[in-house]
């Protein structure tokens, strides 16, 4: 009870940010729907300032949790075909980088201090920016982690930049990619956006991410903790030793 009642009082700001994380896409797909279902027209025909203008818009929307990404893969490989690959690629990065810079401002290493202050907490966080590229990845990975929330996450984790970065664009990649793909072949969008699910070979790719994602993060937890339960014995046992 302690702990928790000390981790709302000196973290109230970035608990609630990461709640609004979560509760916000959901609206944005909401927004989104209706946005398209009134003006299903809005996106066709852009020349290129108009889709440099798009990619823009989906990068700052996405960094703040206002539209899914897996909403923002679909419209543009229904409305742009594999030309507009590039540039949602590019968008996610920008959102990536975005959310990571909002992170750092809004928490300012407050949440990470504290957990300092709890040596085994702090030890596997430690171990966790070792294999932060896996982390990254395998977070990135499954198609029902928040894009936003887990870019908050991971920059309160600290995990270097770059690294961040470039293992962000690689883990979004195989999802992304069948996303898009699915809105370059659907017939309707708007029946594809409500339920992206749907036929047997997206719930076969879906159920292999997600399994993919969680089993592979439950081992990179699980070996972290286990360094780290070994590093804060191997103190106690150099004492006991005569």
């Amino acid at each position: 009870m302690r702990f928790l009642r000390e981790l709302f009082q000196k973290n109230f700001s970035t608990l609630l940010t990461l709640f609004l994380l979560v509760a916000v896409p959901l609206l944005g797909s909401g927004a989104l729907l209706g946005l398209l279902y009134e003006r299903p027209e809005l996106l066709t025909h852009l020349g290129l300032g108009q889709a440099v203008l798009y990619f823009a818009v989906v990068a700052l929307t996405m960094a703040f949790a206002l539209t899914p990404t897996t909403f923002v893969a679909i419209a543009t490989g229904y409305y742009f075909g594999w030309a507009g690959l590039p540039g949602m690629v590019v968008a996610y990065a920008l959102a990536a980088a975005l959310g990571y810079e909002l992170a750092l401002r809004l928490d300012h290493g407050k949440l990470r201090g504290f957990l300092g202050h709890f040596p085994k907490a702090g030890a596997v966080l430690d171990e966790l920016q070792q294999q932060s590229w896996s982390l990254i990845v395998l977070t990135r990975l499954s198609p029902v982690l928040p894009f936003a929330l887990m870019t908050f996450v991971l920059a309160l984790v600290q995990v270097p930049r770059r690294r961040f970065l470039l293992a962000s664009v690689a883990g979004m990649l195989p999802r992304s990619l069948f996303f898009f793909w699915l809105g370059t072949q659907a017939q309707d969008v708007l029946a594809l956006l409500r339920n992206p699910d749907q036929g047997v070979l997206s719930k076969a790719v879906l159920l292999g991410l997600v399994a993919a994602s969680l089993f592979g993060l439950f081992f990179v937890f699980n070996h972290a903790l286990q360094r780290a339960l070994r590093r804060a014995a191997a103190p106690e046992t150099d004492k006991i030793q005569p």
